[in-house]
């Protein structure tokens, strides 16, 4: 099985949804969100964990700060937007319906 490519066709959608869903609850570092979702099951690198946060921001689903005292290294936290949280109820409405569909197999 080639998990590389159900990493990076299926479930690159799942870890997204899980920052949004983090994002909602409070700040999101990215730290914090790799240990997150290994302790789901997924093995997230921090070379597609961080390009994929900068990806949400640039979409408006996420915005994040870091405090400049700590220097250019410094943690970012991400929180999420307005845009975001639309993009979360779609998601999740859509997460319900393909579950129940799945469950109905």
């Amino acid at each position: 099985m080639d998990f590389k490519a159900i990493n990076r066709e299926i479930l690159i959608s799942f870890w997204k949804v899980h920052v949004l869903y983090h994002a909602a609850e409070g700040e999101v570092i990215g730290q914090w969100m790799l240990k997150e979702l290994k302790h789901h099951g997924y093995e997230v690198s921090p070379g597609t964990l961080y390009p994929m946060l900068k990806r949400m921001e640039a979409n408006g689903w996420l915005k994040s700060e870091a405090d400049a005292a700590l220097g250019p290294k410094a943690p970012r936290g991400y929180r999420i937007t307005a845009e975001g949280r639309k993009v979360l109820k779609v998601v999740q409405k859509q997460l319900h319906e393909l579950g129940v569909e799945v469950d109905h197999r």
